[in-house]
């Protein structure tokens, strides 16, 4: 056979052989098209209000999707063309093969384009144009309908959970203005309300495309303001939940506050009357002033009591806290001013006990009547149990009864002290 613009003409067998290939082609684009119209996301695309990205793109991919419908005719409308010319006799003339070959393989088909009159395309080209206005049409269609079916439900979700942790924290008087927890669930509130409508006006500007994905829908739908507020409303009802336990440990976390200041009031009392011994019966020493409790602590708790009868627990938690650790704080104070005090007795009564034990060891090994010893025991204790003690004068003293019993059982002295020390005892 002769050659034309086209190349060489086909013969009956090829010509057949290529209108049962585009017939089959004609029925998937149909297929593909029909499925396109009604996919659920053109259908709420095409009744939304849109705005941004959103808009722009579907306003893109409406028109792509109307000059798809119009290169489907267009392609149809060719093909039953070339099988008429097919089908006019059996075995076709030359002039019938050359018009099918234009037909099939030429630019024989001229559709409207967007910039021009109309744009002529060959069949395959008309093909390969209609799967690039498809995919990328499907694409938009189905990222926008993926993020309307995750992200709306989810916020709806999340909304919910919001209205019950706000009728709980508004039982316990957690409330704008009046607690942080209130203030944060007004800006949640006030978030998720905007992220709903941008996610219903605008799905394609929460979308993330998945990098080197050509697949139609290719990515994710982006939940990250979402994520936040989710996290963010998890912080408050573990707040709420802290006021709640709050409320129902209150009377006896009170008690016990109650009971370490007492304790803290009962120790400086001690303290006090401890120094006033201190002084009367140690001389020459340094007791320090004993203060007196604060007041401040029980003026709080009085408050604490105050907010547990009005049942206003968002305030009572913090204090309560607060007045724990001060409640504490103020029961070591007590116990160290105690200690602080009482040193100068504790000193006395080690060295009694030094004194007694040195006499009791010299005894049993049969010096209990020696004169020396006598006199500087004698004279020690007096100084210990005397009053007012000078308690370095009476240590003098233990010290020198300390060296010659030392000396008498023969052991070294005692470094630093001029005298004997016993290292057996």
């Amino acid at each position: 056979m002769g050659a034309g613009p086209t190349g060489p003409v086909l013969d009956r067998d090829e010509v057949d052989r290529a209108l049962a290939r585009l017939g089959a082609e004609h029925e998937a684009i149909e297929t593909s098209l029909l499925a396109l119209q009604d996919h659920a996301g053109r259908r709420l695309l095409e009744g939304a209000e849109l705005t941004g990205v959103t808009k722009e793109r579907w306003a893109s991919a409406d028109a792509s999707i109307s000059l798809l419908w119009s290169y489907f005719d267009a392609y149809a409308g060719a093909l039953r063309t070339a099988r008429e010319i097919r089908s006019r006799r059996r075995w076709s003339s030359r002039e019938d093969l050359a018009e099918l070959t234009e037909l099939l393989r030429g630019e024989s088909v001229a559709v409207p384009g967007p910039a021009k009159l109309s744009e002529a395309f060959s069949l395959a080209g008309l093909v390969d144009r209609m799967n690039d206005l498809y995919a990328r049409s499907l694409d938009m269609i189905v990222a926008a309908d993926a993020v309307w079916s995750a992200l709306p439900a989810r916020i709806d979700l999340l909304a919910a959970e919001l209205q019950r942790t706000r009728q709980l924290a508004h039982s316990v008087g957690v409330r704008p203005g009046e607690h942080p927890a209130g203030d944060d669930l007004e800006r949640i509130t006030r978030t998720l309300t905007r992220l709903r409508e941008q996610v219903v006006s605008d799905p394609l500007a929460f979308w993330v495309r998945t990098e080197g994905s050509s697949a139609p829908g290719g990515g994710r739908p982006d939940t990250t303001v979402y994520d936040r507020e989710a996290r963010d409303l998890e912080e408050v009802r573990r707040e709420i939940d802290a006021v709640l336990t709050v409320r129902q440990d209150a009377e006896q976390r009170l008690i016990r506050l109650r009971d370490v200041l007492s304790r803290a009031d009962r120790t400086l009392a001690e303290a006090r009357t401890a120094r006033g011994e201190v002084l009367a019966k140690i001389a020459a020493t340094e007791v320090p002033v004993v203060s007196g409790p604060p007041t401040v602590l029980q003026e709080q708790l009085a408050t604490a009591a105050e907010y547990r009868r009005q049942a206003r627990w968002h305030r009572l938690s913090p204090l309560l806290e607060s007045l724990e650790q001060k409640a504490e704080d103020e029961l070591l104070r007590a116990r160290e001013s105690l200690t602080a005090v009482t040193a100068p007795l504790a000193v006395r009564a080690e060295l009694r006990g030094r004194l007694d034990a040195y006499k009791a060891k010299v005894a049993r090994h049969g010096f209990a009547e020696d004169p020396l010893l006598v006199e500087r025991y004698d004279a020690a204790r007096r100084m210990l149990w005397s009053a007012p003690c000078d308690l370095r004068v009476a240590e003098q003293a233990v010290l020198r009864y300390q060296h010659a019993a030392a000396e008498l059982l023969g052991a070294p002295r005692v470094p630093g002290q001029g005298g004997p020390e016993d290292r057996r005892g």
